[in-house]
């Protein structure tokens, strides 16, 4: 791989390090944020913790301006906005600023061509700029590699109890390490080096793997060094290891398992790997990625954290790895290929692509177009609160009189993305009067003992396999209010609380406990059956005579989209001129909550977390005076929706916010006494934005319902119209609730 031309020389004129660091700090926001453009205050942040992270370490590193500092530790963003002005001038080749969006991106015709690969080897040609930048300037502190691992071995399970991003530990093992090892003598130019902490969330494994460029740039494939750490932190082995994911996908477990002890054979055939053990005896994890490892590791040392050898054993145990390594790559390359041909009964998987989340309003835009297409029309905005909404948490309601289009809009945004009832990835499950727990939904054993599984069993199963990991499954609950939602669907609304992160997937409880089935064949089959985090929830209600109301356990766990607002006047629209929009097979990395916790988006995103909890805050203390406050269950789903809408640019943030006081809040007020109008009363203040003279108002609310033209310029406008809803039934019924229709 030959990087773009303007990036040759970019570096070639350097007085200080920053151009270097400039470019790897955008480069690191892309990942994260996985956009071309980035925001400036962003890679600001990450340009001064780069900065600093050196400082702390006692790397060389230039000196802040007098002006600022003695010391980068001393020194805050905001006072390096005139100094990164410098490096953006002098990388205006390559780089651009949008004064009006205050983002950074590269020019145009890089943008064009743009890769991973490209991505990977400018992070790379940065990283080597900056360590001869150094070099030139001062001696090389020693810095060892004992210390390294070290470190990372005595810190990483604290770690990952704080936020991921910006963390120090990840710096150390994503830029520290590797650049310190491409410092050895030994290790050759061609070869990449990268570490990784885990992707938006910390990893079990944390690795740090060499590539020669010649045979592989990716973990995913190919054979490489990598020093993997036990889940643990007891030890770390330094292995010469094989690629797992794309025999995993290609030939499925058992075969791929095969395929890379096969291959191990092979390569002890061809190299010494003195010293080196060549069993399988590396405990890494219990399960999953751990197994993979194992299974393809070829020749490994293994260091225990509290007997970690000295630096001049482990430079010499790596100097030795990568000799056998330099020897295997040159035979690799100069003798044919003698790999067996792919097996053609396999059947590949398909691999699903990465989300880039500046292309998903054009995805949003993209299921607008193909229910357009379909001849349905639903209110401005409404996809994208939808999508939201389950990108916050994978439990959804609408709710709305009969015949709105409920239903029609599951399917036909499920069909948007490829699932449909043809591929089982949308189900419809019509919910029964009589169902009175959860057996009828999951399933139940037989008089023989025999577990027979629901239909929402089936779809979890179908949904867990490895080989469908990656595709979002749509499950309809039509008429989910028909029967007591607390009663059959109890089990499900615990096991959402229960969400963690394991292995980059989001794991819950067990649904079905595996003791509790008694063949062998029912508990391989349904033994310990999680909520897959690619299986979305939505159910529909009609709220009337016939039906129940929900609790607050229910409300807690869900937005509620109504859907109480008809235009008869639309007509269906002639198609749009290019032919019928197509369905893509989305990923679920599309649809998947990026966030379980607060911790996780704070304190990287502190002014939009305070601002939405100040609101939220002020709203409290309104429904605290009528018990219907909320907890910290929903200030974080309400915080994760606003973030999630910031990134994605879907929503005016006022309007974003207007929805979830829409959705998250207002259900949960009900009641005939006088407090629950006065609080009514305080609600539509917030919601308009302005003050109202509440004593007279509690005598008599008309004009706030009566004449709509007093809810003009809201600043929540479909809030304020709900309130005025609520206060007209409450003053002419006696009685008032969100779900009154």
């Amino acid at each position: 791989m030959t990087l773009p031309a303007p990036f040759t020389n970019v570096f070639a004129h350097k007085q200080r390090s920053y151009k270097m660091v400039l470019i790897l700090a955008v480069l690191e926001m892309m990942e994260e944020l996985k956009k071309q453009e980035v925001p400036v205050t962003l890679v600001r942040a990450r340009f001064l913790q780069q900065l600093q992270a050196r400082e702390k370490q006692g790397l060389p590193v230039d000196a802040p301006p007098e002006s600022v500092g003695r010391h980068w530790g001393q020194v805050q963003g905001f006072q390096i906005n005139g100094l990164i002005q410098t490096p953006i001038k002098a990388l205006k080749d390559v780089l651009l600023l949008d004064s009006s969006k205050q983002t950074l991106r590269f020019t145009d015709e890089l943008r064009a061509e743009w890769s991973e690969a490209i991505a990977l080897e400018l992070q790379e040609h940065a990283m080597h700029e900056l360590d001869a930048y150094y070099n030139n300037q001062q001696p090389v502190s020693t810095v060892s590699l004992r210390e390294h691992l070290l470190q990372v071995m005595s810190q990483y399970v604290d770690a990952k109890r704080h936020p991921f991003t910006g963390h120090a530990l990840g710096t150390l093992v994503r830029n520290t390490i590797p650049q310190e090892l491409h410092r050895l003598p030994f290790i050759d130019r061609q070869m990449r080096i990268q570490g990784s902490v885990g992707q938006g969330n910390w990893a079990t494994i944390p690795w740090i793997a060499i590539m020669d460029r010649r045979i592989t740039e990716t973990t995913q494939q190919g054979e490489y060094i990598v020093y993997l750490f036990a889940h643990d932190m007891s030890a770390v082995y330094l292995t010469l290891a094989q690629g797992v994911t794309v025999p995993l996908k290609e030939k499925g477990k058992v075969e791929a398992y095969k395929y890379l002890r096969h291959k191990a054979d092979h390569i002890h055939s061809l190299v010494p790997l003195t010293g080196m053990r060549k069993d399988q005896d590396i405990k890494l994890t219990a399960s999953g990625l751990g197994q993979d490892y194992q299974a393809s590791t070829v020749a490994y040392y293994r260091y225990d954290r509290d007997s970690l050898p000295s630096d001049e054993q482990l430079l010499t145990d790596l100097r030795n790895v990568v000799d056998n390594y330099k020897q295997y790559v040159e035979l690799s390359t100069s003798a044919p290929n003698t790999e067996p041909e792919p097996d053609p009964n396999l059947i590949p998987v398909e691999e699903q692509p990465e989300v880039d989340p500046i292309s998903i309003p054009e995805q949003i835009q993209a299921i607008q177009a193909y229910i357009r297409h379909k001849g349905f029309h639903y209110p401005d905005h409404l996809i994208e609160n939808f999508y939201l909404c389950l990108k916050t948490k994978p439990f959804v309601i609408l709710a709305g009189v009969s015949g709105t289009g409920k239903t029609k809009l599951i399917k036909l945004f499920a069909e948007a993305l490829g699932a449909t009832s043809r591929n089982r990835q949308f189900t419809l499950i019509p919910v029964r009067p009589d169902w009175s727990d959860p057996s009828d939904l999951l399933g139940y054993k037989d008089l023989s003992g025999t577990f027979r599984p629901g239909k929402l069993t089936e779809v979890l199963v179908e949904a867990a396999d490895p080989t469908n990991r990656n595709k979002p499954y749509f499950i309809c609950l039509d008429e989910m209010n028909l029967a007591r939602v607390e009663h059959y669907f109890s089990d499900l609304l615990s096991v959402l609380e229960s969400q963690e992160w394991q292995d980059g997937y989001i794991v819950t409880a067990p649904l079905i406990h595996r003791e509790s089935l008694a063949s062998e064949s029912d508990r391989d089959a349904y033994g310990d059956l999680q909520l897959p985090d690619n299986v979305y929830l939505i159910g529909t209600v009609n709220m009337d005579e016939t039906t129940h109301p929900f609790s607050k356990k229910v409300l807690d766990r869900a937005n509620t989209i109504e859907f109480n607002y008809i235009n008869l006047a639309q007509f269906p629209e002639a198609p749009e001129a290019g032919g019928e929009p197509t369905a893509v097979q989305a990923s679920n990395l599309f649809m998947r909550s990026d966030y379980l916790q607060l911790a996780d988006i704070f304190p990287d995103n502190r002014q939009l977390v305070e601002e939405t909890t100040g609101k939220l805050v002020q709203i409290n203390g309104i429904l605290e005076d009528i018990h219907s406050h909320v907890g910290f269950r929903i200030r974080d789903a309400v915080c994760f929706y606003m973030l999630y809408n910031e990134r994605f640019q879907l929503l005016d943030p006022d309007a974003a916010f207007d929805l979830q006081l829409l959705q998250k809040l207002l259900p949960r007020v009900q009641g005939s006494s006088s407090s629950v109008k006065k609080a009514l009363l305080k609600l539509m203040e917030v919601a308009l934005g302005r003050r109202l003279a509440i004593q007279e108002l509690m005598e008599d609310a008309s004009d706030l319902y009566g004449d709509s033209s007093l809810r003009a310029d809201a600043k929540y406008p479909q809030s304020a119209t709900k309130i005025a809803f609520m206060l007209r039934r409450l003053e002419e019924d006696g009685f008032t609730s969100y779900w009154l229709s």
